[in-house]
């Protein structure tokens, strides 16, 4: 359906979305940017926990880095497709000398977002698959039909697994983790800079940069969630991804979605401070205009609910945090729909004041996309390792006497009883 409507939409034109004169972004780049927002906890499980030597992420780590690919292609599909022209597409690429007057707009932060999303988009293909090399070896060798043994040899690049194969590939994934981190703080940062740089009330303000970030982490760790714990169910991980592991997950959603809450309320004081009567209307009509019950549902979904994990025993609990997770994705989508349509559809003068309403068409791609994205990770979860088989060898001795430990307690408490 996805890609039918698709190829209806780049032959007919971007007239068969909801879009009008005074409304004239709305579900594409909502889309785009949730999609860029769930793409951030891959990066930040495997880049900035192994700087810091968090050995937790290592049995999420690989999954999570598949899902930031998978989103970014999905969240990359949707400016192509605002273009309405595709075909031209490369007119956003810097080759100004090629295109005699047509200059590119280096001060756009359209353009900076084409710079931005493709730089992610490489750094966390050359990492993600860094990981994977020794996995590819411990298949290749285990492998028994020809066929697929040719295509593991290729792709485990000749790992023999020496000393100095693994001095290397320790040396190559902190460099790709250096280089990923600040990636995590300048991709949203600079998805946000597309309203915080214009004039619009509600877009105009200097909050963006970072409560996008913490947004896009907080939804990026609830997608990890939504499939991991689906996953673990279904192939059995119960042994690698543990009660531990989601409970350090639902521990950052209850901070970033503590610092989302924050930035919320920073944003309606802000607005009444400055005594800006624009300003001041824009965040008004969003909790009392025509569009209010898309800002309540954000800030139910957003704010109050993910302080439930307060509460260890909800925490702890895969079925709530599974139903969790999904509350925060939809509360997250919300955001960026109040962010970009309630700003846009009372403009400054009544007589251009309108509504958005979806076609077919906006609702279909989307659900594509999200076909495309599971399609994707269904894949990647058939075809190669879901968790990091060399990276768990590493800490199997520590979490195995760990859990013999653990184990021979509880024996003696049952005896005990």
């Amino acid at each position: 359906m996805g890609v039918g409507l698709i190829a209806y939409l780049i032959g007919t034109g971007v007239g068969v979305w909801g879009l009008n004169r005074t409304v004239n972004w709305a579900w594409d780049i909502t889309n785009f940017v949730w999609w860029v927002g769930i793409g951030h906890a891959g990066t930040l499980i495997s880049a900035i926990l192994l700087l810091f030597r968090q050995r937790w992420r290592m049995s999420i780590n690989r999954s999570a880095e598949a899902m930031t690919i998978f989103a970014v292609i999905c969240a990359g599909m949707f400016p192509l497709m605002h273009m309405g022209r595709i075909w031209v597409a490369y007119w956003t690429l810097p080759l100004p000398n090629t295109f005699g007057p047509l200059w590119v707009n280096f001060n756009s932060p359209l353009l900076w977002d084409v710079f931005a999303i493709s730089t992610y988009f490489s750094v966390s293909l050359g990492f993600w698959y860094t990981g994977l090399i020794p996995d590819f070896a411990t298949v290749r060798d285990r492998q028994t039909i020809p066929f697929m043994k040719i295509i593991y040899r290729i792709t485990s690049m000749g790992w023999k697994g020496g000393v100095k194969d693994w001095q290397r590939f320790e040396e190559v994934s902190l460099v790709l983790a250096g280089l990923s981190t600040p990636l995590v703080l300048s991709v949203h940062s600079v998805v946000s800079f597309d309203f915080a740089t214009s004039v619009i009330p509600g877009w105009h303000t200097t909050i963006f940069p970072p409560y996008f970030v913490a947004g896009a982490i907080f939804s990026g760790f609830a997608m990890v969630l939504t499939l991991l714990l689906v996953m673990r169910k279904v192939l059995h991980l119960e042994d690698y991804i543990t009660i531990y592991h989601v409970e350090n997950m639902n521990k950052i959603i209850i901070v970033t979605g503590s610092i989302v809450g924050v930035a919320y309320i920073t944003e309606l004081f802000i607005s009444w401070y400055s005594g800006v009567m624009y300003e001041q209307y824009a965040f008004i009509n969003r909790a009392t205009g025509p569009l209010a019950w898309s800002y309540w549902i954000m800030m139910s979904c957003n704010v109050i609910s993910p302080q439930l994990f307060w509460i260890k025993k909800l925490r702890t609990n895969l079925v709530f945090t599974f139903f969790m997770s999904l509350v925060v994705n939809v509360g997250m989508w919300f955001e960026r729909f109040v962010i970009i349509v309630t700003s846009l559809h009372r403009d400054f003068l009544p007589s251009a004041w309108t509504m958005f309403y979806p076609t077919y068409v906006d609702i279909g791609i989307f659900i594509g996309t999200l076909g495309i994205f599971f399609t994707l990770f269904l894949l990647f979860s058939r075809t190669f390792p879901v968790i990091a088989i060399a990276e768990l060898k590493s800490i199997l001795k520590i979490s195995g006497e760990a859990q013999k430990k653990q184990q021979a307690e509880k024996a003696v408490e049952h005896s005990i009883h």
